[in-house]
C-alpha cells in the first residue's frame, strides 16, 4: 500500500480491513465478541498499516488509560497470590499494564480507599479480589458506571462475579473419598466468613448427602498448616475417621504431621485430599491427592468480563465459574478393614 506522510489512523485500520473502528477497538482491546475471521482480518490491516495506537491520546480523550486497577489483600495466601500473578500476565497480554492496591485487611475503609485511588489514576477499569464477606460489604460504595469486576467474591452479590467453582471441587474430591470405600468423610475447613471456605463445605455436605452417607461435624480451622496440625491431633485419636477432606492443601500437611505422629499411616490408615495444588502438593509425604483451580482460567474470565464493559459499557454473563480438577496422587487408598 502507498506511504503516506500522516501516522495511520484507527480509521485507516477500518477502512482496510472492512469494518468500524468500534471493531478495530474491540480487536486491539482483546475483547472476546470478536468472530476470529475478523480479528485475523483487522490484524493483518494492522501489520500492514504498521498500526500503532496512540495510548496517551486515547486517555486525554476517554480520560482512561491503559491500565486496570486490581484490590488485594496483602497476603501470601496461595489461592489470592496466584490469581492475582495469572491475572497480571493476562492483563499484559492484552496490552493493559495493573495497578495493585494491597491492603491489610479486607475491611469495607481500606477496600473503599484503595477503589479511589485507582479512580484518582484514571484507570479503565478495577478489580477487586474479594473472598470475605468484609470485603463484599465495601463493593456496595463503588459508583455507578465504573468497570468492575469481582474474584471470588459474593454469588448473591449484582456485580460481575469471576470464581472457581468451590462446590464442585469439593464434591468430587468428597466423592473420590467415598469411591475409595470410605463410609463417611471428615471435613477440616478454612475461616467461616471466606466465600471459598463456604463453598468447599457445600460441596462436601452435597456429596456426602447424596451417597446417603453421615455428615460429620465440621473440624472448624484457618487456612495455615499449624491450624490444620490441630484439628489433625483431635482426629488422629478418634478410631472412626478414615478419609479426611482438607479446605486447602496447607491444613492437609498439618493433617499429615498429625496423623504421622500418632503412628497412622497415609493412606493405609487414613486417607486425606486437599484443595489448591500448591506447587510442593507432590513432594508431601505421601504425595497429595487434591484440587487444583484453574487460576489461568479465572484470570482470562476476569479480563474478558472487565473489558466487555469498558467497551460495551455493561456485559452479557455477569456471572462465571470456572470448574477445577482433581489431582489423583498417592494419599487416597481404601478404608482399613
Amino acid at each position: 500500500m502507498e506511504k503516506t506522510s500522516r501516522e495511520p489512523a484507527m480509521t485507516d485500520v477500518a477502512r482496510l480491513a472492512g469494518v468500524s473502528h468500534q471493531t478495530v477497538s474491540r480487536v486491539l482491546n482483546n475483547h472476546p465478541n470478536v468472530r476470529e475471521q475478523t480479528r485475523l482480518r483487522v490484524q493483518a490491516a494492522i501489520k500492514e498499516l504498521d498500526y500503532r495506537p496512540n495510548r496517551a491520546a486515547r486517555a486525554l480523550v476517554t480520560g482512561k488509560t491503559q491500565l486496570i486497577g486490581v484490590v488485594a489483600q496483602n497476603s501470601t495466601l496461595y489461592g489470592p497470590a496466584s490469581l492475582l500473578s495469572a491475572f497480571e500476565e493476562a492483563a499484559g497480554g492484552a496490552g493493559f499494564a495493573v495497578s495493585v492496591g494491597r491492603v491489610k485487611v479486607l475491611d469495607r475503609d481500606s477496600i473503599a480507599a484503595a477503589v479511589e485511588r485507582h479512580r484518582d489514576q484514571r484507570v479503565a477499569g478495577i478489580v477487586v479480589i474479594a473472598p470475605t464477606s468484609s470485603a463484599a460489604d465495601a463493593l456496595a460504595d463503588v459508583p455507578a458506571g465504573v468497570p468492575l469486576v469481582t474474584v471470588d467474591g459474593d454469588p448473591d452479590r449484582p456485580t460481575p462475579l469471576v470464581t472457581v467453582d468451590q462446590a464442585v471441587g469439593a464434591f468430587d474430591a468428597t466423592k473420590h473419598l467415598l469411591d475409595a470405600g470410605h463410609d463417611t468423610v471428615w471435613h477440616v475447613s478454612g475461616p467461616a466468613d471466606w466465600f471459598d471456605a463456604a463453598g468447599r463445605v457445600e460441596g462436601w455436605r452435597s456429596a456426602l448427602e447424596a451417597a446417603g452417607a453421615e455428615v460429620p461435624p465440621v473440624m472448624a480451622a484457618d487456612w495455615s498448616a499449624a491450624s490444620g496440625y490441630r484439628a489433625g491431633q483431635m482426629l488422629a485419636r478418634m478410631p472412626e475417621v478414615t478419609a479426611v477432606f482438607c479446605s486447602n492443601d496447607h491444613l492437609a500437611l498439618g493433617v499429615l504431621r498429625a496423623m504421622s505422629e500418632r503412628g497412622k499411616k497415609v493412606p493405609h490408615d487414613v486417607s486425606v485430599v486437599g484443595f489448591d495444588d500448591v506447587s510442593e502438593a507432590a513432594y508431601f509425604i505421601p504425595p497429595l491427592t487434591t484440587v487444583r483451580p484453574d487460576f489461568a482460567a479465572v484470570a482470562h474470565e476476569t479480563l474478558g468480563l472487565l473489558l466487555e464493559q469498558i467497551s460495551d459499557g455493561e456485559t452479557t454473563r455477569p456471572r462465571r465459574t470456572v470448574a477445577p480438577s482433581l489431582v489423583k496422587r498417592e494419599s487416597v487408598g481404601p478404608p482399613p478393614r
